[in-house]
């Protein structure tokens, strides 16, 4: 049985991850910054720990705790982020804490787990991205800190992607949709479930192969 970690399980798209993997009978840890507070994490039947990815400490008290464990895939859905102001009145402070959490979390996070994604059979790494984050798209501003954010999280997948391809790792980055979350509103047209059901199908058909590619929830490449 493969062992899923799934980062910001305790609400919106990770937690429909732990409930839809959950209910397929997979092994997830799901993690949340306060444990005590993940009570519908913990009812999905996941292994809740404690995870704060901006935190180094945090990361490394988290590592301890999956010490000599396997990993098979590990999804990095912890994130923040908010439309916020213009240029104008843009907070250099805000920004530099969404690049901590949405990229270099994920950094602080993969290099803590590559010894249990190295004992793992399936090798594989899954980050959420956001069609906010391509470049090719922009064409109308907003959303500074997250778009950034999540754009330097793409480069550092693709960057991963490279180095470990000749350990035969899988590392791409996906792009849920516009879904139903805190973050997402209530306008948004994808519930997280909907999302989270085609994104597996997308992870369930992944080859080494397909590693460094950006895909939507459809499985199609999205453009950078």
């Amino acid at each position: 049985m493969p062992t899923w970690v799934v980062t910001g399980a305790s609400r919106g798209i990770g937690l429909a991850f732990a409930r839809v993997l959950c209910r397929r009978g997979e092994r997830v840890v799901g993690t949340a910054r306060r444990p005590e507070r993940a009570d519908e994490l913990r009812a999905t039947g996941a292994r809740v720990e404690r995870l704060d990815i901006s935190d180094d400490a945090s990361v490394a008290e988290f590592s301890r705790a999956l010490d000599r464990e396997t990993v098979d895939v590990l999804v990095h859905n912890a994130a923040i982020g908010e439309e916020g102001p213009g240029i104008d009145g843009l907070v250099a402070e805000e920004v530099e804490r969404t690049l901590n959490v949405d990229a270099v979390g994920a950094v602080r996070v993969t290099r803590a787990l590559l010894p249990n994604l190295r004992a793992g059979k399936r090798r594989t790494i899954v980050a959420l991205s956001s069609g906010l984050a391509s470049l090719e798209r922009n064409t109308v501003g907003g959303w500074y800190a997250y778009r950034m954010g999540k754009a330097a999280l793409n480069m550092f997948l693709r960057n991963v992607a490279a180095e470990l391809a000749p350990e035969r790792f899988t590392c791409v980055l996906l792009d849920p949709g516009w879904v139903k979350t805190a973050m997402g509103g209530p306008n948004a047209p994808i519930t997280p479930e909907a999302s989270v059901e085609a994104m597996l199908g997308v992870i369930e058909r992944l080859r080494p192969s397909d590693t460094g590619r950006f895909l939507d929830r459809h499985g199609r490449d999205a453009p950078w």
